[in-house]
């Protein structure tokens, strides 16, 4: 269409504009490209598509590709929206300032660009980050600052890469009542892992479980792009990279503690349990005891707040499979109950119990019903002491501290077992939990609002079995052939312990029993 029109015409193009965005941005919008300059902006069929969609759904969430001109089709939708409407008050909030004054400046850039005729308004005020039409509407932008936007109703919110905006939930909770008008929405963003308000709010969206209209485009939407375009954008980028940029992939983009190729592993194993027991349900089992196996449990005890839970894992020693898996919120009473239950009926097996402040409360109890086979470490040094010895020194504490010092290594175990895969998890939610467990400020730990007592457990349950139970067993070695040199100077020490080069198929957990039978036997000469 060209711009050198008769008054009368001018009349019907404005009229057809002011009717449709697509039709005004193909033939009167100029946009800048970096190599071409000033061009009229033709738009893909994707693009038109979102046009489309930004006038059909109040609601719009984005989960895109880079660099797909997603913030200039938005922009010139707000355009066009400010031009042929009155008072209309748009904002646009970014992770960063300079973010969100780009896109309202891109928006300044179409305006002043377009023929003198068709610019039905002008623009009166004019900031940096901030303009206003002569009809009223206005468009600002904003960084994340607590009150942004709380104060005034708003006809248009665009949050750009909202999912790297931090405390977007909070923020959310402000904002959505300045919608309540009317106002509309528009949340675009490359995925930054999950449990943010971003991937929520797109999970949502596809189950149908909120007011938005989920949008999702992938690298090859873009019509100048292919196989030969992705191999050569991806040559130096991380797999983390390619599922941010690219893939639209929550799984495996954010940092996350565990790798994302990790990740799809541990997917790959989850299973549905073969029960769900327990005073309510919440026990999960994989397999049932088997007398020939030797087995380790871990539990983490709430901390009574209500905001977290109690948890538990069963693992089978000789596998190192998760058999069986706890999460709920009994009282210490009732906890320490059903923990007593469990670990019995699986063998007397080793129970871990984190001792925290209602943690020395299950402990006690534990001691009251007569378990025989607690876990106690050497107060400060958290070295492994058999339950028998322990009870006899005054430095030694029922239980596992998880401090500052033990936090960083016991989930550095965690991360190793899982990246040899060494250690088999079945359990869905303990697998939801690890895809919320990030690094936060150089610190591993559950994203704000979410849960890690599954992925805490786990890794001390890890740390207790590369630490204390193959230290016990090498201990016990070395007392075993201390007594059989009395008996006799031919027999040769045996140090190996299982895992290590060399090591014969003998079973680790009948070396130990038959050690510490010997070592019963004669510990007043070892003494």
């Amino acid at each position: 269409m060209p711009f050198q029109v008769d008054k009368k015409q001018q009349v019907k193009e404005i009229i057809k504009c002011g009717k449709d965005p697509t039709y005004f941005l193909k033939n009167y919008a100029r946009i800048s490209h970096p190599m071409h300059g000033l061009i009229l902006f033709n738009t893909y069929d994707f693009q038109d598509d979102l046009l489309q969609n930004f006038n059909d759904y109040r609601f719009n969430v984005i989960l895109k590709a880079r660099q797909l001109g997603i913030s200039t089709i938005t922009a010139g939708y707000i355009a066009w929206m400010m031009l042929f409407h009155r008072d209309k008050s748009i904002l646009v909030m970014a992770t960063k300032f300079a973010t969100a004054g780009n896109l309202v400046k891109k928006v300044k850039n179409i305006m002043k660009n377009l023929p003198d005729w068709i610019r039905i308004a002008s623009i009166s005020v004019d900031n940096r980050t901030s303009f206003e039409l002569s009809n009223g509407s206005s468009i600002k932008a904003t960084s994340t600052s607590g009150d942004a936007g709380r104060s005034e109703a708003l006809s248009l919110l665009v949050l750009d890469e909202a999912a790297h905006i931090e405390g977007l939930e909070e923020l959310w909770t402000g904002l959505y009542p300045t919608l309540s008008t009317g106002g509309r929405c528009i949340a675009l963003s490359t995925p930054n892992g999950v449990g943010n308000w971003f991937h929520k709010t797109c999970t949502d969206a596809e189950a149908g479980a909120n007011n938005f209209n989920i949008t999702t485009l992938q690298w090859d939407v873009h019509p100048d792009r292919d196989e030969a375009w992705y191999k050569k954008e991806t040559k130096n980028m991380s797999k983390r990279q390619i599922a941010q940029e690219l893939e639209c992939n929550f799984n495996t983009s954010g940092e996350t503690v565990i790798d994302p190729d990790c990740m799809k592993w541990l997917l790959e194993n989850v299973q549905e349990p073969k029960y769900r027991t327990g005073f309510d349900r919440n026990f999960w089992i994989w397999e049932e005891y088997d007398p020939s196996c030797n087995y380790l449990a871990v539990a983490d005890v709430s901390r009574g707040d209500g905001a977290d839970y109690s948890t538990l894992h069963v693992i089978k020693l000789e596998t190192l499979e998760i058999i069986g898996e706890y999460q709920g919120k009994p009282t210490p009473d009732m906890y320490a109950n059903f923990l007593n239950q469990v670990g019995r009926e699986f063998g007397n097996a080793m129970l871990v119990v984190e001792n925290n402040n209602i943690g020395y409360t299950v402990l006690d109890k534990l001691t009251e019903h007569g378990y025989p086979n607690l876990y106690y470490s050497v107060k400060s040094t958290h070295e492994y002491v058999e339950q028998y010895q322990a009870e006899a020194m005054s430095s030694a504490i029922a239980g596992f501290t998880t401090s500052m010092k033990t936090r960083p290594l016991i989930v550095a175990k965690l991360e190793e077992f899982i990246r040899n895969k060494l250690i088999k998890i079945y359990s869905s939610r303990t697998i939801n939990e690890m895809k919320t467990f990030i690094w936060r400020n150089g610190k591993p730990q559950a994203m704000k609002g979410y849960n890690d007592d599954l992925v805490m457990a786990l890794a001390i349950a890890c740390w207790v079995r590369d630490t204390a139970l193959q230290a016990n067993a090498r201990d016990l070695n070395y007392q075993k052939a201390f007594v059989s040199a009395i008996k006799t100077s031919k027999t040769t020490m045996n140090t190996q312990i299982a895992g290590q080069h060399g090591y014969k198929k003998d079973n680790i957990f009948d070396k130990i029993n038959e050690a510490k039978t010997m070592y019963d036997q004669f510990n007043w000469i070892i003494k």
